[in-house]
């Protein structure tokens, strides 16, 4: 009897020690402890979001290949980004994003990335030679969303939210803007299959606009099925670019009157806060309206960025907004706002994509990410490359270095005064 007493008394010391470890391996810090969820991860400043393409040509025939988007999400973990937003699903990027996301979690248990998985929608005639009707939906807009929910349901540990459609409602996109009642349309589809079962009951659904489509604009938008998609939706994703309204409504740009005797230093850091708080304007019409229809709704911003380089409107004949100073300003404004008040923010983007304007290499679309195509660091992230995040990551074989070699005043060089600024008559 006692030596039984003495086997049951190691066996429970043994089964307790067991116990002990796997709760500590369960609760290890350096491992995601739950499946997280949309509701979770918006607004959560640890879990930091970002435009991702991967593109690495002037053409999107050469879509990024798996091994290269891995080596892509290396560099984007160590800046803490958790988030991607992507914008179709008829190319291989988007299945190849996801593909390379399981990969790393299997290669690396502590590895973490979710994605705000765009669909694409356009009107009748779209993209083609044809005239646009934007009364009517293009008949490709349902196997894009298909292919969505497909990936949505292939990838539930990774595809957290489904934006429906890009830019899809605002009138200047006149190439293949749709009414409301289309994006509505397929929000309530999307919002069906849930409570059918035949989507994940925690995955968000949305649609990525500006901030004029949402209502914090011109009145014109105000309409009923605007205010029907505001309560479809499970959160509102917005637009905001002062980058382009120091071209369009240049009203906050430039140097006053009363700034004449600061540095140029301070001069262009104080024409960079008019930016923010022009975003942050943008972003509170929108809430405004948004709250009048639906006290409850969140939002967050699906896009929001500034180039560093241009030959156009933004330029040196232009705005002389453009520059890799004045783009790291907005980027730390932006992030320490947004961080602070609990907004999520889908920074564009990650790395430049020469397709964008593929016949002009210096046109400001090519150049809004805060890496080059080659893989530097622009000066957003200089401080970054000191601290050695990126020591031992690439891009193509390239390791992570900073661009102009780190050369501050090489950097400067290219830095030009915004014109003084146009105050609006007051009466």
């Amino acid at each position: 009897m006692k030596t039984l007493r003495y086997i049951t008394v190691i066996m429970a010391f043994l089964l307790s020690v067991l116990s002990c470890k796997k709760d500590k391996e369960t609760q290890s810090p350096t491992q995601p402890t739950k499946r997280m969820t949309a509701k979770e991860i918006l607004g959560n400043p640890d879990y930091q979001a970002i435009s991702y393409g991967g593109y690495r040509k002037t053409s999107r025939e050469y879509q990024p290949t798996v091994t290269q988007i891995k080596e892509d999400l290396k560099i984007l973990k160590a800046l803490n980004i958790k988030v991607l937003r992507t914008y179709n699903v008829q190319l291989a990027q988007a299945s190849n994003l996801m593909k390379a996301i399981t990969q790393l979690k299997k290669e690396d248990k502590t590895f973490e990335m979710y994605v705000m998985l765009g669909a694409w929608i356009d009107c009748k005639n779209a993209w083609t030679n044809l005239e646009p009707d934007h009364s009517v939906e293009s008949e490709k807009n349902a196997d894009e969303i298909k292919r969505a929910v497909d990936l949505a349901n292939q990838y539930p540990d990774i595809i957290k939210i489904i934006a429906v459609g890009n830019e899809a409602m605002v009138r200047w996109a006149t190439t293949y803007y749709v009414q409301p009642n289309v994006i509505l349309k397929w929000v309530n589809h999307l919002q069906n299959l849930k409570k059918e079962g035949k989507l994940p009951k925690d995955l968000w659904v949305t649609s990525s606009d500006d901030f004029a489509s949402w209502g914090g604009g011109d009145k014109s938008y105000h309409n009923k099925d605007l205010e029907q998609l505001i309560k479809a939706v499970d959160f509102i994703s917005m637009h905001t670019y002062p980058y382009h309204n120091t071209h369009y409504n240049p009203q906050f740009w430039g140097i006053d009157d009363e700034e004449k005797t600061l540095s140029s230093q301070q001069k262009i850091e104080a024409a960079m806060q008019r930016a923010i708080t022009f975003a942050q304007n943008q972003y509170h019409n929108v809430s405004k309206y948004v709250h009048s229809v639906d006290s409850t709704k969140q939002i967050h911003i699906g896009e929001t960025g500034w180039a560093s380089i241009s030959n156009g409107h933004y330029g040196s004949n232009g705005s002389k907004a453009t520059d890799e100073y004045k783009q790291a300003l907005y980027y730390h404004n932006m992030r320490d706002w947004t961080n602070k008040e609990g907004i999520s923010c889908f920074y564009f983007e990650a790395f430049d994509e020469p397709w964008k304007d593929a016949q002009n290499d210096k046109g400001s679309e090519n150049h809004f990410g805060l890496f080059t195509v080659d893989g530097k660091a622009k000066y957003a992230l200089w401080q970054s490359v000191d601290d050695h995040v990126f020591k031992g990551l690439s891009r193509d074989g390239k390791p992570i270095v900073k661009t102009f070699d780190g050369n501050t005043e090489e950097l400067m060089k290219t830095v030009e005064m915004p014109v003084q600024r146009k105050k609006l008559a007051t009466h």
